[in-house]
């Protein structure tokens, strides 16, 4: 159970069971300290959907319904940045969290990158903190919790 009611919504590639285990794990060490909207676990997945007979245009939009609000009700997007590439999905999440003046912090463990100078800056400057390790994100975290249990403001 958190240790306080701040919110986070978890965004980062959720389309193979080698990601899925990856982000449920982190998850649940982040829920030590914050509530964590995990879409794969929390929301719906288009893939399911379809395979229950959903028409795909009205799966596609519960996903993206399901995960706006739930981004709306969060007070901070944690966004897995791993891969050469930032997941397009991720990438779109960072923009409407950052637009909503939410507090936008990343976790990058790997080094790959297309750009020779790092990652797109719409991602780098859309996000306010970076991560290299998990340790330092949890620690990050854990820190969040107690600044909201302690009526302290959460600012961007």
């Amino acid at each position: 159970m958190p240790s306080s009611s701040l919110r986070a919504y978890f965004a980062a590639p959720l389309f193979n069971e080698r990601e899925r285990t990856f982000n449920k794990a982190l998850v649940e060490r982040l829920e030590a300290h914050i509530y964590v909207f995990l879409p794969h676990r929390d929301g719906s997945l288009l893939v399911d959907m379809l395979a229950f007979g959903v028409p795909q245009p009205t799966a596609e939009r519960r996903v993206f319904e399901q995960d706006c609000d739930a981004m709306r009700s969060a007070d901070v997007l944690i966004a897995l940045l791993d891969g050469a590439h930032i997941d397009e999905g991720v990438a779109f999440e960072v923009g409407f969290m950052r637009a909503l003046g939410k507090l936008c912090i990343g976790l990058q463990t790997d080094i790959r990158r297309a750009l020779p100078s790092g990652n797109n800056p719409m991602i780098a400057q859309g996000l306010h903190e970076i991560y290299w390790d998990v340790e330092a994100l949890v620690a990050r975290v854990e820190a969040l919790a107690q600044d909201a249990a302690g009526s302290r403001t959460l600012r961007a």
